[in-house]
């Protein structure tokens, strides 16, 4: 049986957030249509919430150090990626959109990605696709058809309504499609081999 990693990343601020049930629902998913497909996955969370202050200081310093490398690394190698958002000013958080501004632009190229977010009313659903989207396209990554937005009646009678699992289930199958028919990434790690600091100054006095 062939094995994927799954990554999935999640912004929710609270603990419980519903950005993460909303993750934990995609996750679940997902890993039950990729074993159809027989397609074992290995798969893992990152709470940005817990690696703030590290994703920050690598915003600031330009070199990611600590948890920050260590999860960016678990994303790049990911061969399929769930990312999750609370919406906030209509649009995905601040710490969601620091996190993948500071991953490498090509770590995602290729790589499926399903999107997710969760809010207080419908009226923000349209932030998958005016936010969410254009920022996994520019990073390259294939994003699946299906983005899932989860809002609070949603989560009416333990967040079993029917429409919100008709959507998890087909934008899971479809992330599982294309996870399944790709290769699996190599398990090289993106920092391994970094710009010595001698050519980066160099290159900053070239400038």
């Amino acid at each position: 049986m062939r094995t994927r990693r799954l990554v999935v990343v999640s912004a929710g601020l609270g603990e419980p957030s519903s950005s993460r049930m909303l993750a934990d629902r995609l996750t679940d998913a997902t890993e039950q249509a990729l074993r159809k497909l027989d397609v074992e996955v290995e798969s893992s969370v990152v709470e940005l919430r817990e690696h703030a202050h590290d994703v920050l200081n690598a915003m600031l310093t330009g070199v990611p150090t600590g948890n920050a490398e260590e999860v960016l690394g678990e994303v790049a190698r990911a061969d399929g990626l769930i990312a999750v958002s609370p919406v906030f000013n209509a649009s995905c958080s601040g710490l969601f959109k620091t996190f993948f501004d500071v991953l490498d632009k090509d770590s995602l190229t290729g790589t499926p990605v399903l999107l997710g977010a969760t809010g207080g009313t419908p009226r923000h659903s349209l932030v998958l696709e005016h936010a969410l989207r254009p920022m996994f396209t520019y990073l390259r990554a294939v994003v699946v058809p299906t983005a899932v937005y989860a809002a609070s009646e949603d989560w009416g009678a333990g967040g079993t309504g029917q429409d919100l699992s008709q959507r998890v289930d087909r934008a899971a199958a479809e992330l599982a499609d294309l996870v399944a028919a790709r290769r699996a990434k190599t398990t090289a790690d993106p920092f391994e081999n970094p710009v010595p600091f001698e050519q980066l100054m160099r290159d900053v006095t070239d400038f």
